[in-house]
């Protein structure tokens, strides 16, 4: 099976994480600032750990987002960079499907909404099934949206998993899917380098230089104008 290697920094949280036949290798690091400066380290640990070098992986793999605009950006690049240095393909794995695969594994359930939080009041979301195959296939129910809290509208029962949960947690109250939720279920490299060995061999790979982040806000900074604008809104 091929080797990949994974980096997520799509939150607060920096992973990396090495497939290696049947073996997970990996590392995580928290605080946002440092970013930059922990996944090379990290990137260094896990290739050091296996006793490969980075041109013996299929393919360099990122979480593609939505998540933080600066962190999805940062793991872009950082791909792309080792991509072009060991001449490999780079494989782009939405952050929310990531989060869905680590719901799954952790629980079992295979009716997933995955809710990151987005700030200025919004959410990042989408809702995933898993088919009990030999091999689990995600299946999208809701492709991945941005709203507010009250625009989450699942399809059926469903396991909730994300730091949305925990960050809008006031306005969830009282709904179905907050009841056995997992907010500190985040995305993780870990699933994102698994995710990322299925979609090669779909044949989802991309050159390093059309490596893409997703983004679901197309506006990251409000104006002064704009954010006074909404804060009046809400209270009103």
């Amino acid at each position: 099976m091929p080797s990949i290697l994974a980096i997520d920094t799509s939150s607060e949280f920096a992973s990396v994480a090495l497939l290696h036949g049947d073996t997970v290798l990996s590392r995580l690091a928290s605080g946002a600032q440092t970013h930059s400066q922990t996944l090379l380290p990290m990137v260094q640990q896990v290739l050091q750990e296996a006793g490969i070098s980075l041109a013996d992986c299929a393919a360099i793999a990122f979480g593609a987002g939505p998540g933080s605009f600066t962190g999805v950006r940062t793991a872009c690049g950082v791909a792309q960079g080792l991509a072009f240095g060991a001449d490999r393909p780079v494989v782009a794995i939405s952050t929310l499907e990531a989060m869905a695969q680590a719901c799954h594994e952790s629980t079992g359930a295979s009716a997933v909404l995955a809710l990151l939080d987005a700030r200025m009041g919004e959410v990042y979301w989408a809702q995933y099934r898993f088919t009990p195959t030999l091999t689990p296939t995600l299946e999208v129910v809701i492709a991945p949206c941005l709203s507010a809290p009250d625009g989450v509208q699942p399809i059926g029962i469903v396991t909730a998993c994300g730091n949305g949960l925990s960050a809008y947690a006031e306005a969830f109250a009282g709904r179905p899917f907050m009841q056995d939720a997992h907010a500190d279920l985040m995305p993780h490299a870990a699933q994102v380098a698994s995710l990322a060995r299925l979609a090669l061999v779909a044949g989802a790979q991309v050159a390093a230089r059309d490596a893409q982040p997703i983004y679901l806000r197309n506006k990251i900074a409000l104006t002064t104008a704009e954010r006074l604008l909404k804060s009046q809104q809400v209270s009103a």
